[in-house]
């Protein structure tokens, strides 16, 4: 009897151990399978914050301050039509815009932030009155804003004075935040620091442009 017990223990151990490593493997696989995924999902969210970094001029994402906000409402005072906010990030420009009454648009590289935009737009209740496309802006065309807003770095701010002077009507205003363009004269200027905002009105500005290449001429000659 007692023999009996023996083997049916014996028998019993490679069994119990046989289940013990299936079951270590079964974790193992779960936490291979949990790691994977978080990975995955990491590289989904990081990649489209730092694609825009390997661009030829980076554009990081700096969400505007509430007094940057305000200061930049300020220069929409009393105008009419379209606005734009390239490098719209959260969209919180936009949607500030449109609770004024404008048809506002974002343009911005990053997806998910495009996503977000429409998310905060949709809560606040301004989503008819704004859209965001998924875009790198030396591939769009501003020629149908009349207003359009920049939080630019200083590296882009030259090139995108050129596409800007050469694609917008006279009767626009373009709205620079932390950055001045380099070439034109700002028309309304306020805030300080980094919430700092530039306002041309383009009519003014190309005629500054036009002066200031007579004057290079003139001194060449």
């Amino acid at each position: 009897m007692s023999g009996a017990l023996v083997n049916e223990s014996n028998a019993a151990g490679p069994q119990e151990d046989c289940k013990a490593g299936s079951r270590r493997r079964s974790w193992g696989l779960v936490v291979t399978a949990g790691v994977g995924g978080t990975l995955v999902a990491l590289y989904a969210v990081v990649t489209p914050f730092v694609t825009p970094a390997l661009r030829k001029v980076c554009l990081p994402f700096v969400p505007a301050t509430s007094t940057q906000i305000q200061n930049v409402l300020k220069m929409l005072e009393n105008r009419s039509g379209s606005v734009v906010d390239i490098g719209s990030g959260d969209g919180r420009i936009v949607i500030e815009a449109a609770k004024r009454g404008f048809k506002a648009v974002g343009y911005e590289l990053n997806p998910w932030l495009v996503w977000y935009s429409r998310y905060r737009a949709w809560r606040s209740g301004v989503h008819q009155n704004t859209k965001f496309y998924i875009s790198d802006l030396w591939k769009v065309s501003f020629s149908q804003y009349t207003n359009v807003v920049v939080f630019g770095v200083p590296q882009m701010m030259p090139e995108l004075e050129k596409k800007l002077a050469e694609e917008l009507e006279c009767n626009a205003r373009i709205i620079a935040c932390r950055f001045p363009f380099p070439c034109w004269i700002p028309d309304h200027t306020t805030g300080e620091g980094i919430d700092t905002v530039w306002a041309y009105d383009l009519k003014h500005s190309r005629g500054h442009e036009t002066k200031s290449l007579e004057i290079t001429s003139e001194t060449q000659s």
